[in-house]
Protein backbone atom coordinates (compact mmCIF):
# COMPACT_ATOMS: atom_id res chain seq x y z
CA UNK A 1 0.00 0.00 0.00
CA UNK A 2 1.07 3.40 -0.89
CA UNK A 3 1.82 5.92 1.85
CA UNK A 4 -0.41 9.07 2.08
CA UNK A 5 0.28 11.71 0.73
CA UNK A 6 2.66 14.49 2.35
CA UNK A 7 1.76 18.00 2.53
CA UNK A 8 4.35 20.87 3.69
CA UNK A 9 2.06 23.57 5.46
CA UNK A 10 4.05 27.00 5.88
CA UNK A 11 2.38 29.66 8.05
CA UNK A 12 3.87 32.23 10.68
CA UNK A 13 0.49 32.02 12.38
CA UNK A 14 0.63 28.78 14.83
CA UNK A 15 -2.68 28.50 15.54
CA UNK A 16 -3.66 28.40 11.94
CA UNK A 17 -0.79 25.81 11.39
CA UNK A 18 -1.90 23.47 14.11
CA UNK A 19 -5.70 23.73 12.63
CA UNK A 20 -4.85 22.84 9.19
CA UNK A 21 -2.47 20.22 10.38
CA UNK A 22 -5.34 18.57 12.19
CA UNK A 23 -7.84 18.45 9.15
CA UNK A 24 -5.46 17.43 6.60
CA UNK A 25 -4.05 14.30 9.13
CA UNK A 26 -8.09 13.89 10.25
CA UNK A 27 -8.28 13.49 6.16
CA UNK A 28 -5.81 11.02 5.68
CA UNK A 29 -2.49 13.37 4.59
CA UNK A 30 1.10 13.10 6.36
CA UNK A 31 1.55 16.57 7.47
CA UNK A 32 5.19 18.64 7.73
CA UNK A 33 4.57 22.13 9.03
CA UNK A 34 7.33 25.24 9.16
CA UNK A 35 6.38 28.69 10.74
CA UNK A 36 8.10 30.38 8.17
CA UNK A 37 9.96 30.59 4.57
CA UNK A 38 13.75 29.60 5.32
CA UNK A 39 12.60 26.54 7.75
CA UNK A 40 9.73 25.60 5.19
CA UNK A 41 12.58 25.24 2.41
CA UNK A 42 14.44 23.22 4.46
CA UNK A 43 11.74 20.72 5.11
CA UNK A 44 10.87 21.16 1.44
CA UNK A 45 14.26 19.92 0.42
CA UNK A 46 14.50 17.26 2.41
CA UNK A 47 11.45 15.80 2.65
CA UNK A 48 9.48 14.02 -0.87
CA UNK A 49 6.97 16.76 -0.48
CA UNK A 50 3.78 15.68 -2.93
CA UNK A 51 1.91 19.81 -2.59
CA UNK A 52 2.95 22.41 -0.27
CA UNK A 53 0.40 24.79 0.84
CA UNK A 54 2.10 28.05 1.99
CA UNK A 55 0.83 31.79 3.55
CA UNK A 56 1.62 34.40 1.73
CA UNK A 57 2.38 37.33 3.83
CA UNK A 58 4.86 36.32 6.41
CA UNK A 59 7.92 38.26 7.86
CA UNK A 60 10.80 37.50 6.49
CA UNK A 61 10.82 35.54 3.03
CA UNK A 62 6.95 36.52 1.59
CA UNK A 63 5.14 33.26 0.16
CA UNK A 64 6.23 34.45 -3.02
CA UNK A 65 9.97 34.57 -1.92
CA UNK A 66 9.82 30.49 -1.18
CA UNK A 67 7.40 29.57 -4.14
CA UNK A 68 9.92 31.10 -6.75
CA UNK A 69 12.70 29.38 -5.01
CA UNK A 70 10.66 25.87 -4.36
CA UNK A 71 9.87 26.17 -8.45
CA UNK A 72 13.51 27.10 -9.45
CA UNK A 73 14.10 23.51 -7.97
CA UNK A 74 11.17 21.31 -8.35
CA UNK A 75 8.83 22.79 -10.31
CA UNK A 76 6.46 19.54 -10.43
CA UNK A 77 5.28 20.04 -6.97
CA UNK A 78 1.98 21.82 -6.46
CA UNK A 79 1.56 24.58 -4.29
CA UNK A 80 -1.51 26.30 -2.99
CA UNK A 81 -1.43 29.65 -2.02
CA UNK A 82 -3.37 30.10 1.53
CA UNK A 83 -4.10 34.37 2.01
CA UNK A 84 -6.22 36.57 3.95
CA UNK A 85 -5.37 39.46 1.12
CA UNK A 86 -7.76 39.44 -1.76
CA UNK A 87 -5.10 41.55 -4.31
CA UNK A 88 -2.02 38.89 -4.62
CA UNK A 89 0.19 40.47 -7.28
CA UNK A 90 0.04 38.65 -10.30
CA UNK A 91 3.20 37.15 -10.63
CA UNK A 92 2.54 35.51 -7.93
CA UNK A 93 -0.69 34.07 -8.44
CA UNK A 94 1.01 33.00 -12.14
CA UNK A 95 3.71 30.55 -9.93
CA UNK A 96 1.35 28.82 -7.93
CA UNK A 97 -1.19 26.32 -9.21
CA UNK A 98 -4.37 27.30 -6.70
CA UNK A 99 -5.15 29.89 -4.44
CA UNK A 100 -7.20 29.99 -1.41
CA UNK A 101 -8.55 32.78 0.93
CA UNK A 102 -7.52 31.98 4.82
CA UNK A 103 -11.25 32.34 6.22
CA UNK A 104 -12.72 29.91 3.33
CA UNK A 105 -12.90 26.82 5.90
CA UNK A 106 -11.43 23.42 5.64
CA UNK A 107 -14.57 21.96 2.79
CA UNK A 108 -12.35 24.38 0.42
CA UNK A 109 -8.64 23.78 1.65
CA UNK A 110 -9.28 20.13 1.15
CA UNK A 111 -10.98 20.22 -2.37
CA UNK A 112 -7.91 22.38 -3.34
CA UNK A 113 -5.46 19.99 -1.78
CA UNK A 114 -7.44 16.96 -3.50
CA UNK A 115 -7.53 18.76 -6.85
CA UNK A 116 -3.73 19.52 -6.44
CA UNK A 117 -2.64 15.95 -5.87
CA UNK A 118 -4.92 15.19 -8.83
CA UNK A 119 -2.54 17.72 -10.96
CA UNK A 120 0.42 16.35 -9.49
CA UNK A 121 -0.16 12.70 -10.29
CA UNK A 122 -2.05 13.94 -13.55
CA UNK A 123 -0.29 17.11 -14.65
CA UNK A 124 -1.83 20.14 -15.22
CA UNK A 125 -1.07 24.62 -15.43
CA UNK A 126 0.30 27.23 -13.39
CA UNK A 127 -2.15 29.72 -12.54
CA UNK A 128 -5.50 27.97 -11.23
CA UNK A 129 -7.24 29.85 -8.65
CA UNK A 130 -10.60 29.22 -6.73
Amino acid sequence: MAASPLILCIDDEALGLQIRKAVLEQAGYRVLTALDGSAGLGLFFGQPVDGVILDYFMPGMDGGQVAEEMRRHRPEVPILLLSAYINLPSEVIQMVNFTVLKGEGPKELLDKVRQMLEMLHGGGALGESA
